[in-house]
């Protein structure tokens, strides 16, 4: 058994560099490792079978002009668990940005935040000028890992178990999306097929898509909208897909001017649009709400002549400037989840009556909701959610929200620890919908550590019943997934 360092990828960021987003908790990694040889306190549990998978945003290079923390390039960290054991392995995602970086020496696009669009290359994606990265979602479908960018893009393929690259996915190119594929692509388990969406500046502004269980493009759709909007996720049903026309996006005038600039218009209504599985533009429903803007749903069911949906309302979407607050402070704050306010919330969509009805799930902050997998798009009762770090886009702690009962459990990470989100591993059998385990990367700035935290799903508030520690400290991240083996295929 051993930890070897397959590979350095020589780091462009500044000397001395002091970003807040590019040091500390997000200082990025620049070594990949295959390491099978892996502390571990407490026993992992020998039916833990499968792999976890978290996307990072690990920058090579910093933007030109400002950096906003999602811009960096794609890093994936896996760990694979069997018979007791684990091994890890961490590696770039190489889309052709970093390449054409690498071989430039130097940065080649603005970030999300820069206003001077000043990128010496075309991009990708809904704004054009950016770089796409693929450092936003990954998901296992069909055996492989699927990586993608939140600006839209294209979608790359690695090998689930080695992280070995296995380019782009044929299907994503054949998407009629200008733009190519969002994250937060959507596989309902028990059909197999894969749900995309893409979004863009120019008419339709966003299309609909549904990938086979074998990979290959076989519906798509345009969803006309009344403008360039800033969708970032979706959700389905056993028969419908729920996407979204949100009441912040860019702001038209400016946009005229080629400039990006993300505005709240709290007199627009949220609009949710209900699509059939297989349905075409003229089946499209439109519902409406109070405004808000929504970064993650939960899960969506059907209940009688109810679309139920579930997310997460964001209370204050557009937070003003706090006297006195530092730059920095300024120009993260719609990323800090303390001050957008985003809680657990449900919206009743009357199938036949066009009706929307609301309520508030709970008067916690949270976000980055996963559930058992199992039940996606069926009615399910609990969702795992992280808690946020007060002025600044970390996790601070993990909530087992009961949203039959409203029930919540509550275990915090501690002092100067980070967790990411944190998806859930069914037993082999299960009995029950949280028959299982939680599984989420720690980074430990008091220890210098990051480690696989796995916790017993039915009781997080005893915390962790293993440890492992990874070869060195990751950067913070965000989305991830839990594949069983038996869902891997010859990957396994």
């Amino acid at each position: 058994m051993t930890n070897t360092i397959v590979n350095t990828v020589a780091s462009m960021l500044p000397s001395d560099d002091d970003h807040p987003y590019r040091t500390g908790a997000w200082q990025p990694n620049f070594r990949e490792w295959d390491a099978d040889d892996l502390h571990v306190e407490g026993e992992i549990p020998a039916d833990l079978e499968g792999v976890y998978l978290r996307n990072t945003e690990n920058p090579v290079h910093p933007s030109i002009g400002m950096y906003h923390p999602f811009d960096g390039d794609g890093m994936i960290h896996q760990m694979s668990f069997t018979g007791g054991r684990a091994g890890y392995h961490n590696r770039f995602v190489r889309t052709d940005g970093l390449r054409m970086e690498q071989d430039a020496g130097e940065p080649l696009w603005t970030g999300f935040y820069d206003l001077a669009q000043n990128s010496k290359r075309d991009g990708w994606g809904a704004r054009g000028r950016m770089k796409d990265s693929s450092s936003t979602d990954v998901i296992v479908h069909n055996g492989v890992a699927l990586t993608s960018f939140w600006q839209c893009g294209d979608v790359y393929q690695l090998d689930p178990m080695t992280l070995e690259a296995r380019g782009k996915a044929a299907w994503a190119s054949q998407f009629p999306s200008p733009t190519g594929v969002s994250a937060h692509t959507k596989l309902d388990e028990r059909t197999g097929e894969l749900l995309i969406f893409g979004y863009s500046a120019t008419p339709p502004y966003m299309h609909y898509g549904v990938v086979s269980p074998t990979g290959e493009l076989v519906h798509s759709i345009e969803v006309p909208l009344p403008g360039p909007r800033l969708p970032h996720d979706m959700a389905f049903s056993e028969n419908y897909v729920i996407l979204n026309d949100l009441p912040l996006f860019w702001e038209p005038d400016l946009l005229a001017q080629g400039v990006h600039l993300p505005k709240f218009f709290p007199d627009i209504p949220t609009r949710l649009a209900v699509i059939p599985r297989r349905g075409s533009t003229a089946d499209i429903r439109w519902f409406e709400a109070d405004p808000t803007y929504v970064l993650h749903w939960i899960n969506a069911y059907e209940e009688g002549d109810e679309l139920v949906l579930d997310g997460f309302f964001q209370h204050n979407p557009a937070p003003g400037k706090k006297p006195g607050a530092t730059r920095n402070e300024s120009l993260y704050r719609n990323i800090d989840l303390t001050q957008i306010q985003a809680r657990p919330h449900r919206w009743r969509l009357d199938l036949v009556t066009g009706e929307t009805k609301e309520e508030s799930l709970s008067d916690r902050v949270m976000e980055f909701g996963m559930i058992n997998a199992a039940v996606a798009g069926t009615p399910y009762r609990y969702s795992y959610n992280m808690t946020g770090t007060p002025g600044w886009f970390l996790f601070d702690g993990l909530v087992k929200h009961d949203v039959h009962t409203g029930r919540e459990q509550h275990y915090s990470f501690g002092e100067g620890v980070f967790g990411s989100e944190t998806p859930f591993a069914a037993r082999p059998n299960a009995t029950a919908e949280d028959d299982g385990y939680l599984l989420t990367f720690t980074t430990d700035m008091v220890r210098d550590l990051s480690e696989c935290l796995i916790f017993d799903a039915t009781s997080i508030t005893d915390g962790p019943i293993a440890r492992v520690r990874l070869p060195e400290r990751i950067s913070s991240g965000t989305h991830s997934c839990w594949t069983p083996a038996a869902q891997l295929g010859g990957a396994w």
